[in-house]
């Protein structure tokens, strides 16, 4: 009997405790909870898929002649749908380290490089004599395990020899990808493949 009646005092003293942490939570996020900004006013999005938006083919390309790619630079993700659109995709990718470095606009896919050499462009070796003349295929070849040039000179989606670099402003102009996720857009993707970065 006198267990009976501990348990019940013990459930009421717990609901009590547990209507009373549920009260006060609720005043604590009152204060704490920051004002609502409109989609319009964020430029940048945190380094998960929360961040990611929800982006229609139609409002980029008239078509999905030999696909499209859309690589969203404030999100930091790119987005591919096929020309039957049965396959779309969406990964996180890694961007232009700085406005200096960014593209924006129109392309194509000119090249698809499997296991492909890197060569650091004249810029980036001005900048950084010590880089090597060239890196070949390999776990530490800054270009990872496939490169699609665009026709853009030495702006290129290809994977990344760094999975910490995704999510980030890390490049010099590309857009990395996991190198997974690269090798399968790979197989998809065509020579004349159209490309947007905004």
């Amino acid at each position: 009997m006198s267990d009976k009646r501990f348990s019940r005092r013990a459930l009421l003293g717990t609901g009590a405790a547990v209507l009373g942490a549920l009260a006060a939570p609720g005043i604590a996020r009152a204060v704490s909870v920051p004002e609502y900004e409109p989609e319009t006013t964020v430029r940048r999005a945190q380094r998960n898929v929360m961040g990611f938006r929800n982006q229609r083919w139609q409002d980029h390309f008239d078509n999905l002649n030999k696909g499209a790619i859309l690589c969203d630079t404030d999100s930091r993700a790119l987005y591919y749908w096929s020309e039957d659109q049965s396959v779309q995709l969406v990964y996180p990718s890694s961007v232009p380290m700085s406005e200096e470095f960014t593209r924006r606009g129109y392309t194509h896919v000119t090249l698809k490089r499997f296991e492909p050499t890197w060569i650091p462009t004249p810029g980036m070796r001005e900048r950084d004599p010590s880089l090597p003349e060239i890196v070949h295929a390999g776990p530490d070849n800054p270009l990872g395990t496939r490169a699609m040039n665009l026709s853009w000179q030495y702006y290129r989606i290809h994977g990344i020899d760094n999975p910490a670099k995704i999510g980030r402003r890390a490049s010099n102009g590309c857009i990395g990808l996991m190198n997974p996720h690269v090798e399968y857009l790979y197989e998809l993707v065509e020579i004349g493949t159209q490309v947007r970065i905004i």
